[in-house]
């Protein structure tokens, strides 16, 4: 799937719905009789879409942009069934860094270490990312990787409607 993030021309929001559906749809034919769920978020910030870091220094940078400014997270989410998607679901929160010092951001690198390369952003809000923010527009189990309560409501419609037992 990071070939198809540097191959993909489409938009920020495009793409993570594409993921989600390939992640979604990767396992769905061979389980027939089960739903497949596949989620993805791709940051986008000026124009640009932003992979995991690939090291501590390139997180620094990254957060170093980000500082005092406002990143968005398309956030999308898929179901699968027989083959075929049958649910999609888009979200796009906001994000604003405080402005934090040089100093602050050397400590967070220092204290999240590795974890920094987990996300796209650098941080894991549920973690000691929460300090970079100033503040923060949308759902936040979508900032964390999956709308949970959109998610829940669907598989509900579903298991009402006997797809899901």
């Amino acid at each position: 799937l990071t070939r198809l993030k540097k191959k993909f021309t489409g938009s920020p929001k495009k793409l993570a719905l594409m993921l989600a559906e390939k992640k979604a749809l990767s396992l769905s034919s061979k389980h027939e009789s089960a739903l497949l769920i596949g989620a993805d978020q791709v940051l986008s910030f000026r124009g640009g879409v932003f992979n995991k870091p690939k090291s501590l220094k390139e997180a620094k940078k990254n957060l170093k942009l980000f500082r005092g400014k406002t990143h968005k997270l398309e956030s999308a989410t898929a179901i699968a069934h027989k083959g075929k998607i049958i649910w999609r679901h888009e979200e796009t929160p906001k994000l604003t860094m405080r402005n934090f010092s040089n100093n602050f951001l050397e400590h967070y690198i220092e204290s999240a270490g590795e974890k920094t390369l987990l996300s796209s952003g650098g941080y894991s809000i549920e973690r000691e990312g929460a300090q970079l923010f100033s503040k923060v527009k949308g759902d936040f189990f979508s900032i964390i990787g999956l709308p949970l309560i959109p998610l829940l409501q669907k598989l509900i419609k579903l298991k009402s409607a006997g797809v899901l037992k």
